[in-house]
């Protein structure tokens, strides 16, 4: 039997701008612009899977609260983005709270490798990660500190495995990677708000739990068609949006992107999506 828990990690707030993307204004408007956000959740997932624990994200860390965590020269970092992670936040006593150790977690799976998705990792020595190999040679150095990674905040034993996408379909995307030997848990490419962001889907029990990471800022988002606003080839990011919902027309499928405040209640509560036809 499989079974997923959402796990929250703190919560953050970012500008309206960056939630949806609306019109032009592009860097300039997410940056300046003045309205906020309500406070957003961060979730990563635990599937508790016969074959071992899988993650899914490690979430923020309470770091965040540090001077100096955050590069000073940073624009976003100082105008877009606020971080409220305690340490009990954290990824692992959230696990422990559970009753689950994250020491016996057998493989983490990182959508993508921005901060509120992989601050948690230093919880997780013992496990092996999951990580697109272009997202992992883009996120390095001061250029992907530019694009809003903190590379210099990953761990020093930090040394993924890369996903080897094969060219097997997988409903309407081109490509996956399956992760366990049963192929119930699969990597599918969906890239937007990072050009190699990726997520995981799970079946069990005639339904799949489409583990969006930042796909979208909400399921109403993902209906409505909107990407976000710091996605940096719209083209791109409607095209995966579209590939999500023709998936939701052909399996029921439950929506969990990462900072949805409704995401753990439809998880609870097993509220399929209903595109549009």
């Amino acid at each position: 039997m499989i079974k997923i828990h959402p796990l929250q990690t703190g919560r953050v707030k970012i500008k309206v701008a960056q939630r949806s993307r609306e019109g032009n204004g592009g860097i300039s408007k997410l940056l300046l612009g003045g309205s906020w956000t309500e406070w957003l959740p961060i979730y990563a997932w635990v599937i508790e899977h016969p074959q071992g624990l899988i993650l899914v994200d490690t979430g923020e860390t309470a770091r965040t609260s540090e001077s100096g965590y955050f590069p000073g020269w940073q624009p976003y970092f100082r105008l877009a983005v606020r971080m409220d992670v305690s340490p009990e936040n954290e990824i692992g006593p959230q696990m422990r709270s559970l009753d689950l150790k994250p020491e016996d977690v057998w493989m983490v799976i990182l959508t993508h490798l921005h901060t509120d998705h992989a601050g948690g990792m230093h919880h997780f020595l013992n496990s092996e990660f999951l990580v697109s190999e272009n997202e992992y040679r883009t996120a390095q150095g001061f250029v992907g500190k530019l694009q809003g990674y903190l590379p210099h905040r990953w761990p020093d034993w930090f040394n993924p495995k890369f996903i080897q996408f094969e060219s097997k379909a997988y409903g309407p995307f081109e490509n996956s990677y399956s992760v366990t030997e049963a192929g119930d848990v699969v990597i599918v490419p969906t890239p937007g708000h990072t050009p190699y962001h990726i997520s995981v889907v799970v079946q069990t029990d005639g339904t799949s739990y489409f583990l969006a990471g930042d796909t979208s800022y909400s399921e109403e988002l993902l209906l409505d068609r909107h990407p976000d606003g710091v996605s940096p080839n719209v083209e791109v990011a409607t095209q995966t949006i579209d590939r999500i919902l023709t998936y939701a027309q052909e399996e029921p499928t439950i929506y969990l992107p990462s900072h949805d405040p409704l995401s753990a209640e439809r998880l609870k509560h097993q509220r399929i999506l209903t595109p549009a036809v």
